[in-house]
């Protein structure tokens, strides 16, 4: 494997085939051009590249609990400035946090929104897969609208997740963050500009990173990129930057592909295309039509 590819995670996880996180922080971490630490919440990267006693991180790293990610780098971050200062440290060094949407979008939110109001200089990457995955796929806040998980079951009574996902893009750009983006792993370009922009900004930064699950979303290894290609292709996650509090819409068609083209790759939407449950396509197809103009609408 590429020496260049490699220099900051090894080889040596045991992420799941298919999985597109180790593409994401080897993407976002070679944007760097200076010394990195780490800090990731539990959740599967966590799992998978830090078998006891063994670890794939080439950076300094810090496993956090699921709640504390970003306070834990708050904390670090701010014993840099101290001892830079005092001249005890002369390097630049920036400070990253990785995180699934488990990990960010629910039980770490509130360390999270604290590291962004208070301005720490760091980027916040969440690899947003859709669900608690390293635990079976439970649903989260970021679980899609209709999708079914072991706690939204599709059946009699329900037809998967009946609650729409949190905006987490716009939360984040309430805190008033100079830079926050959302990126997809099947555009890598975008996500390398994206990615070098967030790491020469000063201050806290956010990227949101659409990481597709091939165990729990139920496809084949070999589609990921496929099927994240598809998520943007029909407007189910646009790419979208926020820049001191200005959009601006990376990707667009005049011609997106109806939402049920991403829909039916996946096994967790299989029950919304029995004839009970398709019109909750159709409701799909609205709010992905609504979000977009909406989103459209914020662009100066």
């Amino acid at each position: 494997m590429n020496k260049e590819l490699t220099k900051n995670l090894a080889s040596g996880h045991s992420a799941c085939a298919g999985c597109a996180f180790p593409t994401i922080v080897r993407t976002i971490l070679g944007e760097s051009d200076v010394p990195v630490v780490i800090s990731n919440a539990t959740g599967c990267l966590e799992v998978t590249s830090t078998l006891y006693p063994y670890t794939a991180w080439k950076v300094p790293y810090i496993h956090n609990a699921f709640e504390n990610a970003a306070a834990t780098i708050s904390g670090v971050e701010r014993a840099y400035k101290i001892l830079k200062k005092k001249g005890k440290i002369k390097k630049e060094i920036k400070f990253v946090t990785f995180a699934g949407d488990g990990g960010t979008y629910d039980i770490g939110f509130q360390s999270l929104s604290g590291a962004l109001e208070r301005g720490h200089n760091f980027l916040y990457v969440c690899y947003d897969n859709g669900g608690y995955m390293n635990t079976g796929n439970q649903r989260s806040s970021a679980t899609p609208f209709g999708a079914a998980t072991e706690t939204t079951p599709s059946g009699k009574m329900s037809f998967g997740k009946m609650e729409v996902r949190k905006n987490l893009m716009d939360i984040a750009a309430a805190h008033g963050v100079p830079y926050a983006a959302q990126a997809n792993v099947a555009y890598l370009p975008d996500l390398k500009k994206k990615a070098r922009k967030a790491l020469e900004t000063e201050g806290p930064t956010f990227l949101l990173v659409f990481s597709p699950c091939t165990n729990n979303w139920k496809f084949p290894t070999s589609q990921f990129v496929s099927i994240a290609k598809l998520a943007t292709e029909t407007n189910f996650w646009p790419l979208y930057e926020i820049e001191k509090g200005k959009y601006k819409i990376n990707w667009a068609t005049e011609k997106p592909k109806p939402v049920e083209e991403f829909l039916k790759t996946q096994g967790r939407f299989k029950h919304l295309f029995s004839e009970k449950n398709k019109p909750v396509i159709g409701q799909i197809q609205k709010m992905v039509d609504a979000e977009f103009r909406r989103l459209a609408s914020l662009v100066e």
